[in-house]
Order: C-alpha cells, then structure tokens, then sequence
C-alpha cells in the first residue's frame, strides 16, 4: 500500500474518537496491553514522562520536548489529535515519523491488526512506541489521550506524571464532578514515581495527594512553587519573569498565549523533578529551549497568528476553561471588530461554550470536516438563543473568507471552537 491508502486502511479499518467519537473509547488497556507483547514490549525500552490534563497537556509536551531536544536528549514526542498530517503525531527531535515507517509498520502487523480489532488510538500508540524503540530515543515524551486511568497510553512506567489541570470535558466519559474527572486523570500516578500537578485547585487537591500517599509519590504543585511579574510581548514573543523559591528565569516565550504561563511553571517544576534523577537540564537550555518551541517541535494552532491587516488568530481551546482563556487573550488583543469563525462538534456541552461566547462579536458558524462535527445551521440556531448573531456557512473555508471579505484592516479575526476547525486553517 502508498501512504494515503495505508492511512485510508487505518481509517477506514479501526474506529477512530477524534471522527465517531465514545464509540471508538475503549475502557480497558487489554488491546494496548495485548499490541505491545505481539510487538515484544517496546515500551519498557527507553525513558518516558506521561503527561495528563484537561488543558495545556498538548503546549506542555511540547515544551518538554523541546528542552530535553535541546539539552541532547533524543528525544520521542507522542501526542493527539494532528491537525495537519496523521505523522504529527509521532515525532523524534522534531521530525515525523517517516512515511516509509507508517506503511511497514501496518504492513507487518496487518495481520495482527485484523484479529485484534484495536481502536485507531490503540494501533497508533503501538505505532509509537515501537518507533521510539526502534529508533533508541533517550526519552519520550507521551501526551494522554483522553483521561489517564483507562487511557491506552497508561502502559508506561516513567520517569516522571504531570497532570496539568482539571476541568469540565468528555464528563460522558470521565465524570459529571471536577473529583470524578480528577480522579481519571489521577490514574497516571505510579508507584514511587513523582507527580507534578500543574495548577493547584482546592477542591481536588486531596484527590491528588491521596493517589500520590497510596503510590509513595512524591507530589509537586507547580503553580506553589512558581510566581511571575507581569508579561508583555516583545518582538513577537511573551517576556515574563518568573520566580521560584531558589531561582528566578526571565523567559521569552514564542508560545505566546496568556495560558502559557500556567503551562511554563509546570514545565520549570517537571525539569527540577527531573534533574532530581539521571537527568542534566541547565536554565540555559531550558531559556534557549522555551523561546523556539514552535521550530524544535513544529507546534501549532496555539495563539497562533495567519495573518495581519486583518489580524486573524487562531486556536485550539474548545472547552469551559479553554475558551475563557481565548477570551482574556482577545481581550488583550487590540481590534475595531471582533468577528469569530466558531465550528463545533456534537457531543460537546456546546451551551456552556456559547454562554461565555460575547455578544458583540459577528459570527460566522460553520462545521469542521466530520463526522461528529456539528452543522453549521444547528450551531447558529443554538447560538441566537445565547444572543450571538451570525450567517451559517458549509465548511470552515468558506467561513473564514466571508469574514476576511466584511473585515477592515483593524478588526480582529478568531477562529476556533474546535481543534478541528482550527486544523482546517492553519
């Protein structure tokens, strides 16, 4: 097979959540588990850190990543979903994963896969792992699913969890309680092995530190370690200075979303954790490594910018907690109009996203290329109950040039409201 039709076969093969969504969730490891003997375990042969989260797990991966790259590490970064090219996903020091490795890998195991029947996140975690083993990387870095306690990814036993936060998505999966969700997440946290929670909240802070006493966990909470001044963005990047209880770091980040601060002080406690271990990771390269993560890994759709005059932004934030960080960053954005390119997908709590969405912005609704995507007329019949006013439009294209056509030079264009709306544009 060529690539496109090894991938149609994946595709077309194996249920996949990102396309028909909890149908394809499977709530157990038996095939991650079962994948990976066939494959002679090739996850037990090199370093991993997991990382969990409701919000930021994606930036903080890839922030990782870039520092132990530039520390000299070689260094495997697994995440989801891709917005552009399937092999976004399993990278090593930056690069894809080659063509050539995706069709051998389904060629020899087409077999395996057919009497297995593995969901499409199962096989592409296989993938990964014996790809990173294959290729001895030093560590790699896994970015969870969805979840953590029942997350394929959990085979692993690393170096190091980090759970970044917790907030209200996939409840039909997760929980309908902040505890609930956490407690999923908390299933990342392995015996005597430490555990960086990103933000403290105090309503599950003791979901974490029970988890981390029954596993002898030594549990870090990176945003009491860590405080900032203020940041302002210079020369396209975000300057903050951060201080920590022995050490303070001027940082210029070019992730340059207000969230990503949240996300830097998870970072910074992770590489004192550890350096706590076999690791050396100087300030110096974590400073030179934190201000080109977009080049050293090639992340996207983060605050990213497409194009001045008009400005337009876009980003992937498409929960509660993700869309009230896209908002404070509009905020602080200078604009005449705020004109919004919104697609969503069906099963998630779209009235909760569209009661924080404002008023006065011009809306152009439209739906991502899915199945689970939801239609752009539904959308914005939702939307004028909220008050939010705008045309429907059949695909994202389309949308975004009708808003790029109304807009003056001044105005700011968003798009967003779903990942998949943003891999459309980017």
């Amino acid at each position: 097979m060529t690539y496109s039709q090894t991938l149609d076969y994946l595709y077309a093969k194996l249920p996949m959540f990102t396309r028909v969504g909890v149908i394809a969730f499977k709530k157990d490891l038996d095939n991650t588990i079962k994948f990976c003997a066939h494959l002679n375990h090739p996850e037990t042969k090199f370093k991993t850190l997991h990382i969990a989260g409701t919000n930021g797990k994606g930036s903080t991966s890839h922030m990782l990543a870039a520092v132990l790259q530039k520390a000299g590490y070689k260094t495997g970064l697994y995440t989801s979903p891709h917005l552009k090219d399937f092999r976004e996903r399993i990278k090593i020091n930056g690069e894809m994963i080659p063509e050539e490795e995706v069709i051998s890998f389904v060629k020899e195991n087409k077999n395996f896969i057919e009497e297995l029947s593995p969901s499409f996140f199962e096989a592409t975690v296989a993938m990964a792992f014996d790809y990173f083993a294959k290729q001895k990387v030093d560590v790699a870095v896994i970015e969870v699913g969805l979840g953590g306690r029942l997350d394929s990814t959990n085979i692993i036993s690393p170096e190091l969890s980090i759970i970044t936060n917790i907030g209200y998505d996939h409840m039909n999966m997760l929980g309908n309680t902040l505890k609930e969700i956490a407690g999923e997440k908390a299933g990342i946290i392995k015996q005597n092995t430490p555990v960086v929670i990103g933000e403290y909240q105090e309503e599950i802070a003791n979901v974490f530190q029970n988890k981390a006493l029954q596993n002898n966990a030594e549990l870090t909470f990176a945003s009491n370690e860590w405080c900032n001044d203020d940041s302002k963005i210079v020369d396209g990047k975000r300057e903050i200075t951060i201080h920590g209880k022995e050490k303070t770091l001027t940082l210029k980040l070019d992730l340059t979303g207000t969230y990503q601060i949240k996300n830097v002080k998870t970072v910074l406690s992770a590489i004192t954790e550890l350096n706590k271990s076999s690791f050396k990771i100087s300030y110096e390269q974590l400073i030179s490594a934190l201000c080109k993560v977009k080049n050293l890994t090639g992340l996207m759709g983060r605050w990213q910018t497409l194009q001045e005059n008009p400005l337009v932004i876009c980003d992937t934030g498409h929960n509660e907690d993700g869309i009230k960080e896209v908002l404070h960053n509009i905020s602080l954005t200078a604009h005449k109009r705020l004109r919004m390119v919104i697609g969503m997908v069906k099963d998630k709590e779209i009235s909760k996203i569209l009661k924080l969405l404002p008023q006065h912005a011009i809306y152009y609704f439209c739906a991502p290329n899915l199945e689970r995507a939801k239609p752009a007329d539904e959308l914005q019949s939702e939307a004028l109950a909220f008050g939010l006013n705008g045309e429907a439009f059949p695909n994202v294209k389309e949308a975004l040039s009708k808003a790029k056509a109304d807009a003056e030079n001044a105005d700011l264009i968003f798009v967003g409201g779903s990942t998949f709306v943003v891999a459309e544009v980017v």
